[in-house]
This record gives C-alpha cells, sequence and structure tokens, in this order.
C-alpha cells in the first residue's frame, strides 16, 4: 500500500476512504499534511477541536512541567517542549489526533546525558537536552525521507517490553527521591536506589513532602480508567492548594516548583562543547529509536481506531521536525503520549486543531499567570511521573509469552535488567544487540527435515514427527526451512552428510526441497558447487524442487544453475520424486522399512 491510498479525516464507519479522494496530493499536501486537514476541514468539528483542546490543556502543563523535571531540566522547559512541537506536528504530522510533547519513555535516557555533563548548571542542562533533540529530529526526517519508518518493526515484541519495562523501572527509581523529600547524588539506577536506601535509613525523608506525594499518586490511579475525568489535573490542583494554604514550603520544607518565567520560548541554537558531542549523538540517537517506536505504534493504534491510513514515513518526518522545533525552541525531545492522547480521544477532539488550542493555551497561561504554579510540590511532579512510569509497566502480556515460548520471555527479562543495570542508553544498545542476534539465530540455526510419504496425508511431512513416514530407496528429500547464507552454509552442508549417512539404503538422488528458501549468496553457492562434486564423487545427484524463480535467478548468476543443469530444477517435490522413479524404473512408492 502507498502512502497515498488512505487518509480520510472522518471516513464512515465500516469504510476507509481513499486520500487522493480528496484531490491532488503531490506538493505541498504531500509534505504539508496539517494542509489537507484544512482545506477538508468541516465546522461542525470546530467545537468538538476547540473542547478537547481546552480539556487537553489540563493535562498539558502538570506532565510537561513533570517529565522536564524528570528529565533534569527546569519545569518552564517542559512547556516550551510542548507549546511549540504541537504547533509543528500538526502542520508535519500525518495522525489526526496524535498528542506529542515530553514523555516518561524519554526521560532516562535524556536524564542519562545531561545529570552528568550539566554539573548541576540549568542553562548547560536545557542545552545538553535541546540538543540531543535536534539530533533526534535530524535523524528522524532523515529517514522519514529515506522512507526507513519500517526500522522500528525489527525489534521484537518480548524485547520492546523488556526496554520499556526497564525504561519503567528506571524511571522510578530517579523520582523515588524527590517523593521521599530528599536529594541524592548518584548516577545510574543502581547506585540510585543504594543511595536511595541509605538516605532512608540516616532518616532524611521529608514525611510531609512523602504524604503530599502519595497522596497525588493514590488519586492519579483511582481515577487514570476515567477518561473524562482529568484524575492528574485534580491531584495536582489539590496539592497545590494544600501547600499554598498551609504553607508548607515555609512551615514543613516541601520543595516547590516555584515562579515560572513569564514569556513564550524564543528561538536559541543550543551551543554544546566537544566533549559534549559524543554523548549528545549518541543520546540523540538513542531518542530517535524510543521516540519513533511509541510514536509509530500509537499512530497505528489511532489510525486503526479511525479507519485511515497513516504513512510511517511521513510520521518519522512529522515527529522529527517536532523535535527540531523543539530543541531551537528551548525544548527537549518528546515523543507521542499514550496518556494525553486518549484524553484528546475522549474529549471528542477532530484534528491536530486540538493540540494547536492546547498549546496556544498553554502559552497564554504563560504570558498571563505565570505565578499561577508557583506552590506546586515537586513530590507531586514526581507522583505524576511515577504513575506514568506504572503504566509503562507491561506483566500480563509478558505472561503470555512465558506460557507460549519461555525463552523469549528470558529474553525480554534479560532486556529489563540490561537497562535497569546499567542505563537507559546502554539498555537500548543491548536491545538492539539482542534483536540482531535473536534476528541471526534464527536463521544461523534453523530447523531442517528429512522428508517422507505419510499414509493418509497429502503431501511430504517430516520423519521425526512422522517416524513410520514412507521412504524411497536411494532417494532422500531434503528441506532447509531458512534463506542459505554465509553464517549457516556450513551447516547446511554438514546436516546434508548426516541425512546422507542416517539412510538405510545407498543414496543415488538428493532432492532439496527450497521452498523455505528465499535467498542464496555467494559464500553458499560455493558450498552447493563444492556440495555438488562431493555428491558426484560418490554417484550422487543433487536437485532442487519448489525453488522459488528469484533464488534461481541468483544461481543463473554464481553459474551453479548452468553448472546444475535445467534437469536438477523441479517445480514440485512430487515431480521431482516421480523423475527419480521414472530415472530408476520404479512404477510406486516403495519403503526401506
Amino acid at each position: 500500500m502507498s502512502d497515498s491510498d488512505i487518509s480520510s479525516p472522518d471516513p464512515q464507519p465500516g469504510r476507509i476512504t481513499p486520500r487522493n479522494a480528496g484531490g491532488d496530493q503531490s506538493g505541498l499536501s504531500r509534505w504539508f499534511p496539517g494542509l489537507r486537514t484544512l482545506r477538508g476541514y468541516q465546522i461542525s468539528w470546530l467545537r468538538h477541536d476547540l473542547v478537547a483542546g481546552l480539556v487537553l490543556t489540563t493535562m498539558l502543563v502538570p506532565v510537561g512541567i513533570a517529565y522536564a523535571v524528570a528529565s533534569g531540566v527546569p519545569g518552564i522547559y517542559g512547556l516550551y517542549a510542548t507549546i511549540v512541537p504541537l504547533l509543528a506536528y500538526a502542520l508535519f504530522g500525518p495522525s489526526r489526533i496524535l498528542v506529542l510533547g515530553p514523555d516518561s519513555s524519554l526521560a532516562a535516557v535524556i536524564l542519562a546525558v545531561v545529570l552528568p555533563l550539566s554539573g548541576g548548571d540549568p542553562q548547560r542542562a536545557i542545552a545538553l537536552a535541546s540538543m540531543m533533540a535536534i539530533v533526534s529530529g535530524a535523524v528522524c526526517v532523515l529517514a522519514g525521507i529515506a522512507r526507513l519508518g519500517f526500522v522500528t518493526e525489527l525489534l521484537s515484541k518480548p524485547i520492546r517490553y523488556g526496554y520499556m519495562n526497564g525504561i519503567a523501572l528506571t524511571v522510578l527509581i530517579s523520582q523515588l527521591p524527590k517523593l521521599f523529600g530528599f536529594k541524592i547524588e548518584a548516577e545510574g539506577p543502581l547506585r540510585s536506589l543504594w543511595a536511595i536506601v541509605t538516605a532512608l535509613l540516616d532518616g532524611k525523608t521529608n514525611w510531609v513532602a512523602f504524604m503530599v506525594g502519595v497522596a497525588t499518586l493514590v488519586v492519579i490511579l483511582l481515577l487514570k480508567n476515567h477518561k473524562r475525568v482529568p484524575g492528574i489535573l485534580i491531584a495536582v490542583v489539590g496539592a497545590t492548594v494544600v501547600v499554598g494554604m498551609l504553607d508548607l514550603a515555609a512551615t514543613a520544607g516541601v520543595s516547590v516548583l516555584g515562579s515560572l518565567p513569564q514569556g513564550l520560548p524564543g528561538f536559541a541554537i543550543p551551543w554544546i562543547t566537544t566533549d559534549d558531542i559524543v554523548p549528545v549523538l549518541i543520546g540523540g540517537c538513542a531518542v530517535a529509536l524510543v521516540s519513533f517506536a511509541d510514536t509509530s505504534v500509537l499512530s497505528r493504534v489511532y489510525a486503526a481506531r479511525t479507519r485511515t491510513y497513516v504513512d510511517p514515513n511521513q510520521e518519522m518526518v512529522g515527529l522529527g521536525v517536532a523535535n527540531l522545533a523543539s530543541g531551537f525552541f528551548q525544548g527537549f525531545a518528546i515523543s507521542s503520549s499514550s496518556s494525553r492522547t486518549p484524553v484528546a480521544e475522549a474529549a471528542g477532539a477532530k484534528t491536530q486543531l486540538t493540540g494547536v488550542v492546547g498549546a496556544l493555551a498553554v502559552a497564554l497561561l504563560l504570558v498571563v499567570a505565570p505565578e499561577l504554579l508557583r506552590n506546586l510540590p515537586n513530590s507531586a511532579l514526581a507522583a505524576v511521573v511515577i504513575a506514568s512510569a506504572i503504566g509503562l509497566i507491561e506483566v500480563a502480556d509478558l505472561r503470555r509469552i512465558y506460557r507460549m515460548q519461555r525463552w523469549e520471555f528470558w529474553l525480554s527479562i534479560v532486556c529489563t535488567i540490561g537497562v535497569a543495570v546499567f542505563g537507559a542508553i546502554e539498555g537500548i544498545g543491548l536491545a538492539i544487540l539482542i534483536a540482531v542476534i535473536e534476528f541471526l539465530w534464527d536463521g544461523w540455526r534453523p530447523y531442517s527435515a528429512v522428508l517422507g510419504r505419510v499414509d493418509g496425508v497429502n503431501g511430504f511431512h517430516d520423519t521425526k514427527r512422522y517416524p513410520d513416514a514412507h521412504l524411497l530407496p536411494g532417494l532422500v528429500l531434503f528441506r532447509w526451512d531458512a534463506s542459505l547464507f554465509f553464517a549457516n552454509a556450513e551447516l547446511f552442508h554438514d546436516r546434508i552428510i548426516d541425512a546422507l549417512a542416517a539412510s538405510r539404503t545407498p543414496v543415488r538422488w538428493l532432492v532439496i526441497a527450497a521452498e523455505p528458501i528465499t535467498s542464496v549468496d555467494v559464500t553458499s553457492a560455493d558450498m552447493l558447487a563444492e556440495l555438488d562434486e562431493t555428491l558426484r564423487a560418490a554417484g550422487i545427484t543433487l536437485c532442487f524442487a519448489e525453488m522459488k524463480d528469484p533464488v534461481k535467478d541468483k544461481l543463473k548468476r554464481f553459474g551453479l544453475y548452468t553448472l546444475l543443469g535445467e534437469r536438477a530444477f523441479f517445480p514440485t517435490t512430487d515431480d521431482a520424486v516421480r523423475g527419480y522413479m521414472a530415472s530408476h524404473g520404479m512404477d510406486s512408492v516403495g519403503s526401506d522399512h
């Protein structure tokens, strides 16, 4: 399906509307989906988008501030990273109602870079975080233009679960000190956890701040399943009012957000030092991978609900532009939000105008009422992040995977431990490495079988599963369930020799049932040539059945087709068996038993 096949802002139930039904999709409309939506905008949607935007604002403010603090930068920059990306994505993003902004899944990755390099300097912190956003945005835009939107599909579900569970644990650990009302000096999840335990044993807990944070967390968790009830807003406003009315910042030492700077974000180039380049590049690429993985999954979910098609490559471009805009306007890396998008949907959002209204409402707050949140307790912000991190943890589906295939379950656990022990960025590297190994292992050590006929069952089947299968004397039917390439060529050769050695009668033909073989490289082609030479010397004919034409074309380029001869290739396994029987004067299927 091409990227211009499907997309209608409001399709009829049960129908998918062609994207090009609205007119020409070339030029600006191709790269600016927001313009296409604007051209087809219906006035009846306006009320829904306005209301949904105002409802969304009630989450954008506390969540943006909370994730900023969790990322190691001052809270105001969380609002900057909310306003600008929403406006950028409304123009460049293909999804109708996806909400972008600061996200808990990125907080640990950003913090892993910002915390050790900033030295506690907030200006250095935001410069580093902004540059990470620019790197992430550039990677996403280039990947989208190169049509690499499929790359996140290379990570299997167990590995994604393992990584996200590790991120959730890392985020939880990073927010515990704020929840308990103290500070720690430690890097890495394990060291932080040890420092937290030490601080608790030393009696550093601010119990008033802790009770405020826990109460906030309980309210959020109790109300999280009520889409039309702004649980985060209720919890945060309640905590802010209590702290302000009782003056807990002065009387009980409860840490609060303080006054926000008045005004809107301005264009700024985030300058970093040469020593920062490598960690920022690595962190930015890690953010790009995580943010697009999250965004693509969420985008597909809502596209399915609205029966529209979302081009994954344009999704990558939209996400990239939003990150570039955030980085150049004093924000940090952003992603889609699995908590704010459902709020927009439940409030009746029809288009990205919802996000635009939310962004403008947050901007108005910064201009008109920057003092409104000065009594917001940091323990309440920690509770917001912890609640989101809890939502990232996957347990139910991992139970299903454990029942179905335990080695994939343990693979997921290894990824979780890797992230929790080594950190978010290192954990991403580990997850990718495990994904590559998992992919290679399936092709490196594939299943193979000797085939025979089974009474009452059509075709030829694995003799290990059907021990009573009939085998023709002198014929070995061998199936290889993978492509042939350099890593498994030697194994293929060895298993062939083992199959021939296990035959109960002298072998005259070896027929490879080649339907599962989708590719052959030079190394494996040379191996086949050597195998053919060995078999000829032993008086054995090598043949292939059901080989796909593209694979056969490769053998022709490698010269192997000419070497073996056209008669060595049969369209079906039945044809190969009949050819063997005809060449040896057999008139019925015999058995070597």
